[in-house]
């Protein structure tokens, strides 16, 4: 069972991300992954899904060429938000949440 220090700092990964997405959350994993295993599942879940949704963005980018792209850039965004979200509240109420959609690159 994490403590409360791990599931807010967990959470602060995810809600962090909302204003600083890259250096925010990979401090407090930098930082905590060591002292804590579940600081370090939910900062390499967030860097898996940072990665996974800045791949989808990118190809809906491309995929803005053909029209698509412009609705799709739509979905990723609202997901990426959601998921997010989900994440956080999961993360605070001590949960292992894995981000749907996401590749497991970090392992």
């Amino acid at each position: 069972m994490p403590t409360n220090e791990d599931r807010m700092l967990a959470a602060a990964i995810y809600v962090i991300s909302f204003f600083t997405a890259f250096i925010g959350p990979i401090i407090i994993w930098i930082l905590k992954k060591d002292q804590s295993s579940y600081i370090d599942y939910h900062g390499r879940e967030y860097l898996n899904f940072l990665i996974s949704y800045t791949i989808y963005s990118v190809i809906s980018v491309v995929l803005m060429l053909v029209l698509v792209g412009f609705l799709l850039i739509w979905v990723v965004g609202i997901l990426g938000f959601i998921f997010t979200i989900i994440a956080a509240v999961k993360a605070y109420e001590g949960k292992e949440y894995r981000i749907p959609l996401t590749f497991r690159l970090i392992k």
